[in-house]
């Protein structure tokens, strides 16, 4: 009897409980699990909005990989965009974060301003702003006359070989997650290890090589993988500031996916352009995790 009535509390629990996420299981299943499934018989298909589905198989991949010239500039631009922007934004949140974790004075007030451009740099409003700033008519032609003592009037936005420049140059400018996560991460590492390496001779480039950067590596891991992912996602600033020119030097992925999708109602093939996003992605995470074993240290080791 009481065995029967201990299995009717969990069943009551399990099914209260239940309940409760039903509303985000439903959410989930209807606003993302469906849209997943319908883009990937989509990317089979060639549909336009307008009219039915049309079962074509392979063709939207086929002509993405061997007939789309402009599907090609784009995976150029995105894979430049990762590859530099990616590790100077990184590299630029650790310095940042190392100086921060020094004992400064309103530390907090440092801090809160180095995070703002993360919290705004996404927004349209700060394309548009970007776009002003690298204009010829812009502050930064403005500084850089007032430096070499004569009149700049370059267009830093539509040059095509500056162009993407400026916009890894705002990916860099909206290191404050990375910054926070990396400054978490040192705070974690223990003072002893510094004093007795000071105690051994050891300078600050040696300190920081030696023990700082082994003991962040599950840091540097994590937002490794995090702006990887961002990276290729990578879209208002194309779209906002450059419109993926001059001549597609900024057609960044996603970029061209929106313009497939959404201004030629190519509706299967930029699906078929997701897919292949997503596997991108995967990939490299995959590749990540699975050469992590030899870079990324973890205390739980016993090394």
């Amino acid at each position: 009897m009481q065995q029967s009535r201990a299995k009717r509390l969990k069943y009551f629990n399990n099914a209260a409980g239940y309940a409760f996420i039903s509303p985000w299981l439903i959410g989930f299943f209807v606003f993302s699990v469906v849209p997943i499934l319908a883009s990937l018989y989509l990317a089979f298909t060639k549909y336009d909005i307008l009219s039915a589905p049309e079962w074509i198989g392979v063709k939207n991949f086929t002509t993405m990989f061997t007939e789309d010239p402009r599907y090609w500039k784009s995976v150029q631009a995105t894979l430049l965009f990762v590859f530099i922007a990616v590790p100077l934004r990184l590299a630029f949140a650790l310095g940042v974060a190392a100086l921060l974790n020094a004992k400064l004075k309103m530390v907090g007030l440092f801090r809160a301003a180095y995070y703002l451009p993360t919290l705004i740099g996404g927004s349209v409003a700060v394309a548009v702003m970007w776009r002003q700033l690298f204009g010829s008519q812009g502050a930064f032609n403005s500084f850089l006359g007032l430096v070499l003592g004569s009149p700049v009037k370059v267009s830093w936005i539509t040059h095509p070989t500056t162009a993407i420049i400026s916009l890894m140059l705002l990916s860099v400018w909206q290191f404050g997650s990375a910054m926070l996560i990396f400054l978490a991460g040192l705070k974690q590492v223990p003072a002893e290890l510094y004093e007795a390496a000071t105690v051994d001779g050891a300078g600050a480039w040696q300190r920081f090589r030696r023990i700082t950067l082994p003991l962040i590596t599950p840091v540097i891991f994590f937002n490794l993988v995090m702006g990887i992912i961002n990276g290729f996602k990578v879209f208002t600033e194309g779209l906002i500031i450059t419109g993926g020119g001059p001549f597609d030097k900024t057609l960044f992925y996603a970029l061209y996916l929106y313009e497939k999708s959404f201004r030629y109602y190519e509706m299967g093939y930029g699906s078929a352009m997701a897919w292949v996003l997503l596997t991108t992605i995967a990939l490299f995470t995959a590749i990540i995790f699975m050469t992590s074993k030899h870079w990324v240290y973890y205390d739980s080791k016993g090394d």
